[in-house]
């Protein structure tokens, strides 16, 4: 077994802007809380902690936020144990 690969996302700084860009939210207190824990944590997500992340970005601001908070939890095509893991470190941030 292999340790993650993290040299598509933190090697390309183009990558790296691209999802702080994606991560500002129309909705104020996604944008702080995806800012914070990018802030905090950006230059040790693996590739497969960035999937998870650009999938709940793919949601809309009201959808992420129920996540976020804990009102909902993942189903569907983001119910994965990576989106799972990423969001209790998230609602931790």
């Amino acid at each position: 077994m292999t340790a993650p690969n993290t040299a598509a996302h933190q090697s390309d700084p183009a990558n790296r802007a691209r999802l702080r860009w994606r991560a500002r939210r129309g909705l104020l207190e996604n944008d702080i809380i995806l800012t914070r824990f990018l802030d905090a944590h950006e230059t040790e997500l693996t590739d497969e902690e960035v999937d998870a992340l650009t999938r709940l970005l793919d949601l809309s601001d009201n959808a992420l936020m129920d996540l976020i908070l804990a009102r909902k939890e993942p189903d569907g095509d983001i119910d994965l144990p990576q989106v799972h893991a990423l969001l209790a470190r998230l609602r931790q941030a």
